[in-house]
């Protein structure tokens, strides 16, 4: 008779492993296997006349979001608060990221800082980057120089 099956939940390998999260969740060290990119991750699309930046970041709400753009730079900063019912004591397994976080990105060239746009629906960051005048790329004819 085998004395464990797969498929069957060791409880005490769990509890070890939510108690060793819990201890180092507090570490400025990242360990094999966690990820350690930056929050939110972020697509940037080129649409021709502007760009499109969009962020999931599902959990925040919209009035814990906040957007400025200056000297080139957006910052994107949030909080995620945890869920109501949740205690830090009653996580089996928190891989979720919860509390206040930024990032900052570096805007691509010749954006109209005043034109931008930002929406957010379902956990989904929008943000319209329109680009300034004069960005479209003209061709420049070469000519043969002299030897």
């Amino acid at each position: 008779m085998p004395v464990f099956r797969w498929g069957q939940s060791w409880d005490p390998l769990r509890d070890l492993e939510r108690e060793v999260d819990r201890l180092l969740q507090g570490m400025n060290f990242s360990l094999q296997g966690r990820s350690t990119r930056q929050y939110p991750q972020i697509n940037l699309l080129d649409k021709g006349d502007h760009y499109l930046l969009t962020a999931e970041i599902p959990g925040v709400a919209m009035e814990d979001l906040e957007l400025t753009a200056a000297n080139g730079v957006l910052t994107i900063k949030g909080v995620r608060k945890p869920p109501a019912e949740a205690r830090d004591d009653s996580f089996r397994r928190q891989e979720r990221f919860q509390g206040a976080w930024q990032r900052n990105l570096q805007l691509p060239d010749r954006i109209d800082e005043e034109g931008m746009k930002a929406e957010y629906t379902l956990g989904v960051l929008r943000v319209t980057l329109p680009r300034s005048a004069g960005t479209v790329a003209r061709s420049i004819p070469v000519t043969e120089g002299p030897e």
